[in-house]
């Protein structure tokens, strides 16, 4: 396993387990509409997640992320407005439903009794490093070890098991973030339908992450709301929209072009695939709905020459400098100029154990 992805007290019966933030690399948004995507797991942000056995089963609201203590309406509101009604608790909750569902459908049998959750996060809110999937990856972990049943939970089927417990919130999303978040490292993913309609989950392919070059992680402070964008696509690829099934047809195989361009380590490529995936989103989505603070990110990166998108929904954009340390220099100081946070990208290898490679499937 890479970093200490688990923490246990043998002694206590605890366990914890750390899920990390994703970059969508190329090929996104088409996870959602069963095209291809190639994402990285990234050690720069996580989320963590606790369980204690305890005599009750108890999910613990965390101290900043779910308060509802405030100073008077003023505080309240204001918080409202910053934060969102967002917490860890709806998301613990609806996967701990998920997740009984899953078992008794499978026959699994859940043997260890109650316990507490309680989870923490460094992850910022919507920058489309997928926040809230990183703590149901997490709890997801905690359970497979609390029950013993990681043996009986096929790996392909995981991310599934994360995103039936985000879309009873009505989180609208596709497979992309929860299968890099349960495999790590750099994955390619074809999403075909018929092999989704089949199996339920798609082709995963992990790479080496040693294919990636250098990357850069932009974001703001202030938060970007992707709802109602999604909604807005959506609505239009069921309707058959044309202009939105090519867009999207050409940005999966923007993907599929970027695994053989990783492969050849043609990074100058990977640097045109990064801008085009940006600017047919762009078209699709229209500038309204991205945002002016999500489009001048990119622009900032473009101003230096670095290729530039979205890392996932907006809030942040991950770069390529392809002319190295001394255009990466110029895409800092740019950024500070404007205000933006850079750093660059912790790629995280996968952590996927040995009792998990055996549930993999063998096709």
């Amino acid at each position: 396993m890479a970093e200490p992805e688990m923490e246990s007290d043998a002694s206590s019966g605890i366990i914890e387990y750390k899920a990390y933030a994703r970059i969508g690399l190329l090929g996104n948004p088409s996870d959602v509409y069963f095209g291809r995507t190639i994402s990285l797991s990234i050690g720069n942000f996580w989320a963590s997640v606790r369980l204690e056995p305890s005599l009750e089963l108890v999910i613990q609201p965390h101290p900043t992320h779910d308060l509802v203590r405030f100073d008077g309406f003023q505080h309240l509101v204001s918080r409202l407005e910053k934060e969102g009604f967002y917490g860890g608790v709806r998301l613990l909750m609806a996967f701990c439903k998920v997740f009984y569902k899953y078992c008794s459908n499978k026959n699994i049998e859940l043997h260890g009794g109650n316990f507490t959750l309680s989870y923490e996060t460094n992850i910022p809110r919507q920058t489309g490093l997928s926040g809230s999937s990183a703590i149901v990856c997490a709890a997801l972990n905690c359970f497979l070890d609390f029950y013993k049943i990681r043996h009986l939970v096929k790996v392909e089927e995981r991310p599934g098991l994360i995103l039936s417990a985000e879309n009873e919130l009505g989180i609208i999303a596709g497979l992309q973030d929860r299968v890099v978040q349960v495999y790590g490292g750099l994955v390619y993913m074809d999403f075909n339908k018929e092999r989704m309609d089949e199996n339920g989950y798609g082709i995963y392919e992990p790479m080496d992450i040693s294919l990636l070059p250098e990357l850069y992680l932009i974001h703001a402070e202030n938060p970007s709301d992707s709802g109602k964008v999604h909604n807005t696509i959506r609505k239009r690829w069921l309707d058959g929209d044309k202009f939105i099934r090519s867009s999207i047809e050409e940005v999966a195989e923007i993907a599929l072009e970027g695994r053989s361009v990783l492969l050849k380590r043609d990074y100058s490529k990977l640097a045109l695939l990064m801008n085009q995936n940006f600017d047919i989103r762009r078209k699709m989505f229209g500038d309204d709905a991205l945002g002016a603070l999500n489009i001048k990110m990119v622009e900032v990166a473009r101003s230096v020459g670095a290729a530039s998108k979205f890392t996932g929904s907006g809030g942040a954009v991950v770069a390529f400098c392809p002319e190295g340390p001394s255009q990466a220099q110029l895409l800092e100081e740019a950024c500070k100029e404007a205000g933006l946070t850079v750093q660059p990208v912790q790629v995280i290898p996968s952590f996927l154990g040995e009792e998990d490679l055996k549930t993999l499937s063998s096709s």
